[in-house]
């Protein structure tokens, strides 16, 4: 059987709503589904006015074949803004047995990226004012560059709206528009309510599997 792999900026930045943005603080959950099969969910936390933003979560995803668990995934991750600038990160990864781990920092106009993992320990240095993958803020879409909280990778992408649609969230179907971020490996379509609000994300994966969130 071939190995389950979930693109790592999927889940890296998950666990926030655009309301968020406006200093909104509060606990959320996102239930995470495989080709339409729930195989976990993504809860966060969300504290602090706009200019010293807090957020703490944490994605736990189950994947079983005939009662058989074939992947298991565990993502935590802590993050500390100033208004649309990432200030400091730690993140830890347990990606179905490869352990890794990202903290980032930033100081004297940079952001300083330290990475430990399977291949070894690595730092990069990205501009001050980097953001990770943001969904829950709009400033996301103009940015061209990205923090990846799993690899520590700075990953270019391309992001814009493709129009909109219906999004089935706590029970009924709500009016959404949808942005597209495409970059490596796949692309990722972020929904948003008319108020802003973040609702989930639809992603295919390697072997044309999809992955979805969902607001619960």
């Amino acid at each position: 059987m071939r190995r389950l792999r979930l693109a790592p900026r999927l889940v890296c930045a998950l666990g926030f709503v655009a309301a968020a943005s406006n200093g909104v603080a509060g606990d959320l959950t996102f239930g995470v589904t495989l080709d339409g099969k729930p195989i976990g969910e993504h809860r966060f936390t969300i504290t602090g006015p706009t200019e010293a933003r807090e957020v703490e979560s944490d994605a736990r995803f189950l994947v079983t074949l005939l009662g058989i668990t074939v992947y298991r995934y565990r993502h935590q991750a802590s993050e500390r803004w100033r208004g649309n600038c990432l200030s400091s990160l730690t993140a830890s990864t347990d990606d179905d047995g490869n352990a890794s781990r990202v903290r980032a920092e930033a100081a004297d106009n940079k952001l300083a990226v330290a990475t430990e993992g399977a291949s070894g320990a690595l730092t990069r240095s990205l501009p001050a004012c980097t953001m990770s993958f943001a969904y829950w803020n709009p400033a996301i879409q103009t940015q061209t560059v990205l923090l990846n909280a799993q690899s520590g990778k700075a990953e270019t992408v391309r992001i814009g709206r493709v129009g909109g649609g219906t999004v089935d969230v706590r029970g009924r179907a709500v009016a959404a528009t949808r942005w597209r971020i495409e970059g490596p490996p796949q692309a990722i379509d972020v929904w948003y309510s008319a108020q802003g609000e973040w609702l989930g994300l639809d992603s295919t994966l390697e072997g044309g599997r999809t992955l979805a969130y969902r607001l619960k």
